[in-house]
């Protein structure tokens, strides 16, 4: 096992890091810019290096600086969290050059699941469903491009092949609009992605996002750890998550879990991945892969009883999973919505100073936070402050147990999303449970009514 490790990130995970890195008895080293100079886990780690000024460019995103700070404090492996580097297959090459353990998947694999029509082609090969459309990223040519559309069927949807985040995609309705959101989207992955690829899929009308998370060893064992519903997303964004999925049968679940887990033996996968679905009629359509720990992994914790954070530190380390298939169970069920520093209704950023910060407690509630009361957030970062997760026995227990803990949290002094998600943990929709991922962006322009 690893003595040090040093956090390449900041906010909630490098706090979340931090506490598995300490019940392992392992050292923990974070980096930080200068706006992040007071955080909560730069105060509590072990050893904390700046590694720039406020802008991502400079310090997060900035290579050789994590590089140096892992040499000058002796770090025996780098964990990237999520966002930043954690998917950037150029610094897990450059962490293993140097001589240190990247805590995630091998370059190769970052790479052939980066490329969504490279990730696309690799899961058709291994036998997990894709969404209809082109067989690889779109030629020049219009005629083709249009025979492809008419092939695959009205509505599509044009994505960047090495997009994410919601980012790079253009819904087409008609013939007549479709070469224009090509040519459109081409040009906003090149100029974000420096990819300008994009290929074509069938726009499914109302489907729900679900995914299936895995944990692969360097010895060939891989599992799956039951599945999460994240449909609810404004912009293409979650902000709540929970698992199991409401209303699919666990055999179809079952079914598509083990897929994913074979898939992974197929391409030689190690570590923490996410296989991120669209669940529409009683069918899954494979959408991306998510190499990296994922935001909304408590919930998965909370039913399994898997540290999934310790899991990737161990599988890095090269030790075998602890666990077989069979030995993975579900318990109950979990819901996390997710705290942003942002107006509720408008979603505009709201930096600046928390002048109280109360969290909620009791049975079943967990909170993933760096947020303290006279803590400055930053207007330089993603607006996510913390994550409010529930566990029940059901899953009306767990939503009794998220109204309960909203009602308790307070934050003043700053705009958070906190209200929308009180309304919502009321809405008869959410409770039924099976909306689709265009059921937030529905309500909420139903609400400006």
């Amino acid at each position: 096992m690893f003595k040090k490790i040093l956090i390449a990130n900041r906010g909630e995970i490098a706090l979340r890091i931090q506490r598995a890195c300490r019940e392992m008895g392992v050292g923990a080293v974070v980096v930080y810019s200068e706006a992040d100079r007071d955080a909560k886990y730069v105060k509590l780690a072990d050893e904390a290096v700046c590694i720039g000024p406020a802008p991502s460019a400079q310090s997060y995103l900035h290579m050789p600086a994590i590089i140096s700070a892992a040499e000058v404090t002796d770090a025996e492996a780098i964990h990237p969290g999520y966002g930043f580097l954690s998917e950037n297959a150029n610094f897990a090459e450059r962490v293993e050059r140097s001589g240190f353990a990247f805590i995630g998947p091998t370059p190769e694999s970052i790479r052939l699941m980066g490329d969504k029509v490279s990730a696309k082609n690799a899961m058709i090969e291994a036998g997990v469903p894709t969404v209809p459309g082109s067989a690889g990223a779109l030629p020049d040519g219009a005629d083709e491009i249009i025979l492809t559309a008419r092939q695959v069927g009205y509505p599509v949807i044009i994505k960047a092949a090495g997009g994410g985040g919601g980012r790079g995609m253009r819904v087409v309705h008609t013939e007549g609009a479709l070469l224009n959101a090509v040519q459109t989207t081409k040009a906003e992955a090149g100029a974000a992605f420096g990819n300008p690829a994009v290929y074509m899929e069938k726009f499914l009308e109302n489907p729900r996002h679900v995914e299936i998370q895995i944990l692969a060893d360097q010895h060939g064992n891989a599992v799956w750890l039951g599945e999460r519903d994240c449909s609810m997303q404004r912009r293409h964004q979650k902000i709540i998550e929970e698992a199991p999925a409401p209303g699919i049968p666990r055999k179809v679940i079952e079914k598509i879990g083990e897929r994913c887990a074979a898939a992974c033996k197929k391409i030689g996968y190690r570590g923490a991945g996410t296989f991120e679905f669209l669940f529409e009629n009683g069918e899954f359509y494979f959408i991306e892969m998510n190499t990296r720990v994922q935001v909304e992994h408590p919930v998965t914790e909370l039913i399994t009883g898997v540290d999934i954070v310790q899991q990737q530190i161990r599988i890095a380390a090269g030790e075998k999973l602890p666990f077989t298939q069979k030995q993975i169970s579900v318990r109950g069920h979990a819901i996390e919505c997710r705290i942003n520093a942002e107006d509720p209704y408008t979603f505009l950023p709201s930096p600046g100073r928390i002048t109280m910060w109360h969290p909620p407690g009791g049975p079943g509630v967990r909170v993933d936070s760096h947020a303290y009361t006279n803590y400055y957030v930053p207007p330089n970062y993603d607006s996510m402050i913390g994550k409010i997760i529930v566990h029940g026995d059901t899953r009306d227990q767990a939503l009794a147990r998220m109204r309960s803990a909203l009602q308790e949290t307070l934050v003043e002094g700053i705009s958070t999303n906190i209200p929308l998600h009180r309304e919502l943990m009321a809405d008869k929709a959410f409770i039924d449970g099976g909306t689709s991922i265009h059921y937030l962006e529905g309500w909420m322009a139903q609400r400006r009514r």
